[in-house]
């Protein structure tokens, strides 16, 4: 009766993974940040090529994905200062 009220449908296997890596991130496991960062990405692409999300659905991971790109640009070990030097 009310159809037309229901937000877009969210896919459950992406939200799980941008759990995981804002976890990541908020503990500060880098390596596993970007490696959460790199799975998420490739399930998106291959969602979209299958046809498996929806164009409202997708916009709003794109959007997530660019953000977390931004946001974990300098997010590696190698760009640690140690602190003993």
């Amino acid at each position: 009766m009310f159809h037309f009220f229901k937000e877009f449908r969210k896919n459950k296997q992406l939200d799980a993974m941008l759990q995981s890596i804002e976890m990541n991130v908020s503990n500060n496991y880098k390596d596993a940040a970007q490696s959460g960062l790199n799975d998420f990405e490739t399930e998106l692409r291959r969602l979209e090529e299958t046809g498996g999300i929806k164009e409202k659905s997708k916009d709003y991971y794109e959007e997530r994905l660019s953000s977390l790109k931004g946001q974990m640009k300098n997010f590696t070990h190698k760009d640690q200062k140690p602190t003993w030097i």
